[in-house]
């Protein structure tokens, strides 16, 4: 059975500009990783958790951020390592140089037999839809289609 991930895809606007919030992966392995490295916010989930719940859940892990409001579902995308990301978008802000991600433990370097922490997300940023979709990894451009499909233009 492949593995579940659930996450939000918060966005704003800024003068007639979408923005979205994308975060980069902490640890040794992105350090120097950009473009298509970055990622919605998102974890995977057991069987037994609601996905909208874990979306939550895991926002608020990789970002310490509170989030609030009426998602729009973005679907399910398949990833070529059969993992399955749902995801929803949420109208709202974050101040995306204050975030504070949970950690993960590594051996680093490999075979030292030396365990380090890393940050689970060491950065976060907004960006226009169109840098989003530079930076976001290849398996998620289609979240970034979807939020563009069926956001309501703004208003006048």
């Amino acid at each position: 059975m492949p593995k579940h991930s659930a996450g939000l895809l918060l966005y704003r606007r800024r003068q007639e500009e979408v923005e979205v919030l994308l975060v980069h992966p902490g640890g040794p392995f992105w350090a120097n990783k950009d473009a298509g490295a970055w990622s919605i916010p998102k974890g995977e989930y057991p069987p037994e958790e609601d996905a909208l719940r874990a979306a939550y859940r895991e926002f608020k892990e990789e970002t310490s951020c509170e989030t609030v409001g009426d998602v729009m579902p973005l679907g399910a995308l398949k990833q070529p390592s059969g993992k399955i990301i749902f995801a929803w978008a949420l109208a709202g802000d974050c101040d995306a140089a204050g975030i504070r991600s949970n950690t993960f433990t590594l051996e680093w370097p490999p075979h030292s037999g030396r365990r380090q922490e890393f940050p689970e997300v060491d950065r976060a940023a907004w960006f226009t839809l169109a840098a989003a979709r530079q930076k976001i990894h290849p398996g998620q451009v289609g979240f970034i289609e979807e939020l563009e499909r069926i956001l309501p233009p703004p208003a006048t």
